[in-house]
């Protein structure tokens, strides 16, 4: 009895860390479906965050076509 009582926390280590890899690879391709081309999660359709994210958008490509016009701004700084 007391060898199983010092044999059962070297066991208990590697089984704990067994089961915690299982359940995070489970959960990780549950959310990988969810992952764009880019790598970032993209928000679903019905998502408020969407028409947020499309007018952010059309804003920065309005601000880079002022940028790129605009001959009093350095190279430099068009292209950040």
């Amino acid at each position: 009895m007391s060898q199983v009582l010092t044999v059962l926390p070297l066991l208990a280590c590697p089984l704990v860390m067994g089961l915690m890899m299982w359940f995070m690879s489970r959960s990780g391709r549950r959310q990988a479906e969810t992952y764009t081309a880019e790598g970032t999660t993209a928000p679903a359709p019905s998502d408020p965050r969407r028409k947020e994210l499309e007018a952010l958008r059309a804003e920065v490509e309005e601000l880079r076509a002022e940028v790129g016009h605009r001959p009093d701004v350095p190279v430099r700084e068009r292209t950040l």
